[in-house]
């Protein structure tokens, strides 16, 4: 089997009996925020276009690169669909050109000419990537590799129990606004970040140690930042806050844990995997190519600042009535949300500046209140959630449509965010369904999930609480973590009172836990 690296998530695996391209990335997503790095965009895309099968995990936008896939991959590839309670990855995909698809059962293997095995194991909670996230087993003549990307299930269990792995595949970086974005102090700002990003590296460990592959590569991030508003967030400063550490720092992290088998894919690195070794030929020394991060990121801020000013002169629409139009497109979507309304509990608003982002002028306020069910202008009132961006970025949303604002505005980390109190993913999980479909399934995934019951203890510490947390039912036993009298779930971050079971990071979602007795 053979594995060359093409950027981020993407590769392309080739075996003898097929060839299978996934998640290729070039152009920059989220209103031209995010960049590969390293960058990928002067590989040979016509070869490594055309391929057999086409796999891409889930439609953020640093995965599914529409422009890249409708130009360069074969329209003759199949493409590996993973089993969504949506169909829009299917709609997109077709809408590009592609023609044959293998609907892929979730969890099951799926045999291929020549001998070729794969099995896609979909997580389809409204928090999973845009209504998905996916991972991808392959295996052809005893080789068996796993493509986790950047999808989180609760364990691996699914795949080990197939045979031992030889490839493991996973994200290591951010992919998050959090906590950059938040107009916090800079000490607590980095406190967070540092937080955010050791929890990062310790749910990675865990992955790692699920699966006990022979070689272990860092992939999905982290993205680069080119434009000069932007350009803080690279992880060139030596802030230990910065959540967007590379795969050099990966292998760093990795070598004090232990960890000795770890594989860094350049674009257009190639990996000749066995089940007995693994041999890695690089277009430039890695150690090398990551010293002078900071001159390769200069190089292509030069470059690709025509790609920025082009996308940035596409976003202005002064014609719209955007408080006119979110009203005709967000109240019906009130009317009839009744989780994810109780679960924000309150009106969030949104600040609009004259500039492309959260510095400026405010020109207009507009609040979505849950509770009354509309949109309407601020009314000086307190508020628990506020966003400031440029208007110019609310209108382009409109203007194309947007169902999925997490997916473009906020993973674009070209706004503001204040709260009161904790995180709350109902906010987030409301602003990915603006859209009839996603938000009947979100609505109807929450009401069944409500209504589970979790009937299996584990101990922590001084405490038996249930086994599976409340929010995604990740397992406690593992991801749990105790502080005094605080359970953190280290696969989101989500926290609980112990004493009162509470959720300390929304709405709902109750823990079952009692102190043990001695």
């Amino acid at each position: 089997m053979r594995i060359t690296g093409t950027g981020h998530a993407s590769m392309r695996i080739d075996t003898s009996a097929g060839s299978i391209l996934c998640d290729p990335w070039v152009n920059p997503a989220y209103f031209a925020s995010w960049f590969p790095f390293p960058d990928n965009s002067l590989l040979d895309w016509e070869t490594l276009g055309d391929v057999d099968y086409l796999y891409v995990s889930h439609l953020h936008r640093d995965h599914f690169d529409a422009a890249h896939l409708k130009r360069f991959v074969s329209k003759k590839a199949t493409v590996l669909l993973p089993e969504y309670p949506t169909s829009q990855l299917e709609d997109e995909l077709r809408d590009l050109g592609f023609t044959s698809f293998l609907k892929t059962r979730s969890n099951e293997v799926h045999e291929l000419d020549g001998g070729l095995k794969v099995m896609i194991q979909a997580l389809t909670s409204p928090t999973d990537g845009p209504i998905g996230d996916s991972s991808l087993w392959v295996e052809h003549d005893g080789v068996r590799l796993l493509n986790q990307n950047d999808a989180r299930p609760t364990d691996l269990t699914t795949f080990a129990e197939l045979g031992h792995v030889h490839a493991h595949m996973l994200q290591f970086s951010g992919a998050i606004w959090y906590p950059m974005v938040y107009e916090l102090p800079e000490g607590a700002k980095t406190a967070f970040g540092k937080q955010k990003r050791d929890r990062q590296f310790d749910r990675t460990w865990r992955y790692i140690d699920d699966l006990k592959a022979d070689h272990v590569f860092p992939i999905a991030g982290p993205p680069c930042f080119l434009d000069d508003e932007l350009w803080q967030f690279n992880d060139i400063f030596g802030d230990e806050g910065n959540i967007f550490p590379d795969q050099s720092v990966f292998m760093s992290e990795y070598a004090k844990v232990g960890g000795n088998n770890g594989i860094v894919l350049l674009p257009g690195s190639v990996t000749e995997l066995s089940a007995e070794k693994a041999t890695t030929t690089h277009p430039v020394p890695v150690d090398e190519f990551f010293a002078n991060k900071q001159q390769h990121l200069d190089e292509m801020r030069a470059r690709k600042a025509p790609i920025i000013a082009a996308e940035k002169a596409s976003w202005r629409h002064p014609e719209i009535d955007v408080l006119g139009e979110l009203k005709k497109r967000i109240e019906p979507l009130l009317e009839e949300s009744i989780y994810l309304a109780q679960g924000v509990g309150g009106p969030v608003r949104f600040d609009l500046t004259d500039t492309d982002g959260p510095t400026g002028t405010v020109v207009e306020s507009i609040v979505v209140d849950f509770p009354g069910k509309q949109v309407r202008p601020y009314a000086d009132e307190k508020v628990r959630y506020r966003f400031k961006t440029g208007r110019a970025l609310i209108e382009h949303l409109i203007h194309i449509d947007e169902g999925d604002w997490v997916n473009s505005l906020f993973l674009s980390c070209r706004f503001s965010a204040a709260r009161i109190g904790q995180y709350n993913e109902f906010v987030y999980a409301f602003f990915k369904c603006l859209s009839e479909e996603r938000l009947q399934y979100a609505e109807g995934w929450y009401d069944e999930h409500e209504k589970t019951v979790e009937a299996e203890d584990t101990q922590l510490g001084d405490w038996t609480v249930q086994r599976r947390c409340p929010h995604l039912k990740a397992d406690l036993s593992r991801f749990g973590i105790v502080e005094g009298n605080t359970l953190t779930c280290q696969l989101h971050g989500w926290k609980f009172d112990l004493p009162s079971g509470r959720c300390l990071t929304s709405v709902g979602h109750k823990l079952r836990a009692e102190k043990t007795q001695s």
